[in-house]
């Protein structure tokens, strides 16, 4: 992987409405547009068959078009209720399972709610969850698709950009999925700046690496928040929240970073992602 991808979370509403109905058409869509990744959504669950994810993924190595999966929202990896740690390794080994039709190389798992536990519990929770989880993909020889613990865009949830470090260093065969506009969200407006990226960027390699963090897999999106964090996704015609990609641009490519980018815009996550392809490949070529 020696340059930044880029790609759209699910289909964009301008995929739709130019007549296509089937993902498998998707990789030559995006690659139309210039695009190199696409990660499907299994949000909701894994209801994609084997044959369908086959068609897709033949579509994505032909249009050159990197694929990751994100995993079911109903993880909860701070749980320690043993049926709910159960079921956080069946949702994952079945991702994993849809993962390798697909050809995706990468996961994304979120973390978890606190709920009443306290937050040191909470982490010590998730570490185990992940232990468990990463054994069990190895005893079903599904190791091909890299595990990605994302950051969370609400202060009640685990998912701050120094756990998700702490949680990625504990295996190096985890990585971080950093959401910028998620990190924005539970901070505030914190990462508005590039002196907000470098900050991020520098505890992600004094965590993990600078390789690792070199290679991070990441989501992009504006968000609406409020005082408890992310309220909803928008587009990047918003102007009130941001946050900016320039700043975050400038800073991964004086740094030479080459990360997967997925835009999560709200039904424009196509079009935003070339936006930020073009944004990023200005600052790679010394404009910054």
């Amino acid at each position: 992987m020696n340059e930044a991808k880029f790609g759209p979370a699910g289909n964009a509403e301008s995929f739709t409405a130019a007549g296509y109905k089937k993902s498998e058409d998707a990789p030559a869509w995006l690659a139309a547009m210039g695009l190199t990744a696409f990660e499907y959504q299994c949000g909701r669950g894994v209801r994609c068959g084997e044959e369908t994810a086959q068609r897709i993924g033949a579509a994505a190595a032909q249009h050159g078009i990197q694929m990751s999966i994100h995993a079911p929202y109903f993880i909860n990896l701070s749980s320690e209720e043993h049926e709910r740690m159960e079921k956080n390794i069946g949702y994952v080994l079945d991702t994993a399972r849809l993962a390798v039709p697909l050809g995706a190389v990468r996961m994304v798992v979120h973390c978890g709610g606190q709920g009443k536990l306290t937050r040191e519990r909470a982490m010590r929770n998730s570490h185990e969850n992940v232990r468990q989880i990463l054994r069990a993909l190895d005893e079903a020889h599904l190791t091909g698709c890299t595990v990605c613990l994302e950051t969370m865009g609400k202060k009640s949830v685990l998912g701050s950009a120094e756990e998700v470090a702490e949680l990625v260093a504990a295996d190096d065969r985890l990585l971080p999925c950093i959401d910028f506009g998620h990190l924005n969200c539970r901070t505030g407006g914190g990462m508005s700046t590039r002196a907000d990226a470098a900050q991020l960027f520098d505890l992600l390699e004094n965590t993990i690496g600078i390789e690792r963090t070199r290679q991070m897999h990441a989501h992009f999106s504006h968000i609406e928040y409020n005082d408890k964090g992310e309220v909803r996704h928008l587009t990047f015609a918003d102007t009130v929240y941001g946050p900016d990609f320039l700043p975050v641009a400038q800073e991964a490519a004086a740094r030479g970073y080459a990360p997967t980018f997925i835009c999560e815009s709200a039904g424009t996550q196509a079009e935003d992602a070339v936006a930020m392809q073009r944004l990023f490949r200005q600052q790679e070529g010394g404009t910054a």
